[in-house]
């Protein structure tokens, strides 16, 4: 009895989710200085609908995060999962070679690969590094969870908060708490491509 009374004051995983996500656009939408108004018809949603998502009263669905993450220049990738609990065991996902969902920012290339499936609590993406100076990440890219990066190919430079710069190559990897503040740099002629993975 004690134990089914401990779940029901629980707060739901969702609601958890929801708070994250209302919070990072409204952090977007301030860094722009943009009004509720503003920033609502850059993505082409209503004022009270963006209000709403920013103080968790409402589900966003999968195109409209894409929408305003898009129109605010968001370098969050992860914004792209939408997790929850699935009864059905054994799902796939399949990305042909060139043919992931491509979202750009003023830093980054992504190429988010299996984006089928939104319920998932992994976000594989292919990302090339545009930034060639840590000065255009203002603010500094941070969100919940974890990442993992793989350098496929080029070379650069990983920033952090609490760290030295790191360089890598092509074949180095690195695994952060991606809610400490970072950035990525190329630093060779080409840009560098990164295999990236956030887990939430």
């Amino acid at each position: 009895m004690a134990e089914d009374q401990r779940k029901d004051v629980s707060v739901p995983e969702e609601q958890d989710e929801g708070e994250a996500l209302g919070r990072s656009i409204r952090d977007a939408r301030r860094a722009k200085g943009w009004t509720l108004e503003e920033a609502g018809q850059a993505a082409g949603i209503g004022r009270s609908t963006l209000s709403k998502i920013e103080n968790n009263q409402t589900k966003p669905s999968f195109e409209i995060v894409r929408r305003l993450t898009q129109a605010l220049e968001m370098n969050t990738p992860q914004l792209f999962v939408q997790s929850g609990q699935s009864g059905i065991a054994g799902r796939r996902d399949y990305t042909a070679k060139g043919q992931g969902e491509i979202r750009e920012t003023s830093t980054y290339l992504h190429e988010l690969l299996c984006s089928d499936l939104t319920s998932k609590r992994m976000l594989p993406y292919v990302a090339t590094i545009r930034a060639r100076d840590i000065s255009e990440f203002d603010p500094w890219v941070r969100h919940s969870g974890e990442e993992f990066m793989y350098v496929l190919s080029g070379e650069l430079v990983f920033v952090s908060e609490h760290y030295r710069p790191l360089p890598m190559k092509a074949g180095d990897s690195l695994y952060y708490d991606s809610g400490m503040g970072h950035g990525c740099i190329s630093t060779s002629e080409e840009d560098a491509k990164v295999l990236w993975v956030s887990l939430e």
